[in-house]
């Protein structure tokens, strides 16, 4: 196999100009204050950026000379914390970050394979679609590190992937289905695109899934029926995303018409950006999956457990790429990964499984 030549990277960065057309780079005054959030101290944040303490202060002064507001509060016994406007600036930087991620790094994807395209003998990639999470966050982080494993990324809608795999368009395609009493409604949903013949699944994990608040519960909201509450503002999951579907379907299973929830077509594109849009005081409350709402100190009620698969043709197996990529899921490092994932249970991580090892009863329902 044709080695990689690139890993492509691409990233967000703020740049703001104001009315007299002077230009104010954010990156390194994002960093320095999430540092200073973490730390407590300017000389701290100053050391973790690698910059020295006269730079540091002379970057954070002149932003608050461009914004015209106090980025810090410092006292004796407290020592540096931020102000309400500088949260408000890293909670946008973090929502930022959630919503363009998923794009960038399909972007990135999209131009190291036109790179390869450059080279006399293509490489053979592997083609992965899925919805963006944490699993398939960190599965992608460790097959780059695999050397010779050129994996193809996409994020894309559970139903767009598995019929991109139906059509031979993708070798990969990730979807997550609940547990329990909404498996068989998921399953009609998917079982189009999936053929007990052709299709083989690779498990990856379980997950827990429900609604994100803010620290305390100010609105103490215990459940899904709290949504219909006037003073309640939900922020939704994008259309055709697994976990708006949840949604629905929980939502259903109390007789509510989502037309009646306030902020159900307000929508985010990840798991973050909908934690990230209620951390920042945008919304009451958001259904993802804990990680998220542990990532940005959120309450978490668990609402549903859902597994998560990849969907990949029988005879794809035995290819060499696609051992490369067995061999990272059930190595040491993605192992212990998915273990330190808040809100994933790994056991069975990598078990490959028919339709009807998955389903059982639902599975004889759908395609007997």
């Amino acid at each position: 196999m044709t080695k990689q030549k690139f890993k492509a990277r691409l990233r967000s960065e703020w740049i703001l100009e104001n009315a007299d057309g002077v230009e104010l780079p954010m990156g390194d005054v994002l960093r320095l204050l999430g540092a200073i959030e973490r730390l407590g101290h300017l000389a701290g944040a100053s050391k973790e950026c690698q910059f020295s303490y006269r730079h540091a202060w002379g970057l954070l002064r002149n932003a608050e000379k461009q914004f015209d507001a106090a980025l810090l509060e410092t006292s004796r016994r407290k020592g540096t914390k931020l102000t309400e406007f500088a949260q408000r600036l890293l909670w946008a930087n973090r929502r930022l970050d959630a919503r363009l991620t998923p794009t960038l790094e399909s972007m990135a994807s999209e131009l190291e394979e036109e790179l390869g395209r450059l080279y006399a003998q293509p490489l053979d990639r592997l083609r992965f679609q899925a919805s963006h999470g944490f699993a398939i966050e960190g599965l992608m982080r460790f097959a780059n590190e695999n050397d010779g494993l050129p994996l193809e990324l996409r994020y894309r809608t559970a139903i767009e992937a598995l019929a991109s795999l139906e059509r031979g368009d993708c070798d990969l395609a990730g979807f997550q289905v609940p547990v329990g009493e909404f498996e068989v409604a998921a399953m009609r949903r998917y079982g189009q695109w999936l053929s007990p013949s052709r299709h083989r699944l690779i498990f990856l994990s379980t997950r827990r899934t429900g609604l994100f608040v803010e620290k305390g519960n100010p609105k103490n909201i215990t459940g899904m029926a709290d949504l219909l509450r006037p003073d309640v503002r939900f922020v939704n999951r994008q259309m055709g995303s697994s976990t708006r579907f949840l949604a629905t379907l929980l939502l259903g299973q109390l007789g509510v018409n989502t037309n009646a929830v306030l902020g159900f077509e307000t929508t985010e594109l990840t798991h973050m950006a909908v934690a990230a849009h209620v951390a920042s005081g945008m919304a009451d409350t958001g259904l993802g999956v804990e990680t998220a709402a542990s990532r940005c100190g959120l309450e978490f009620i668990p609402l549903a457990q859902e597994r998560y698969f990849i969907a990949v043709e029988q005879e794809a197996l035995n290819k060499a790429p696609m051992q490369q990529l067995m061999n990272v899921i059930g190595g040491s490092a993605y192992s212990q990964f998915m273990e330190d994932l808040v809100g994933y249970d790994p056991r069975g991580l990598g078990q490959i499984m028919t339709l009807e090892q998955a389903f059982g009863q639902a599975a004889d329902m759908l395609w007997r």
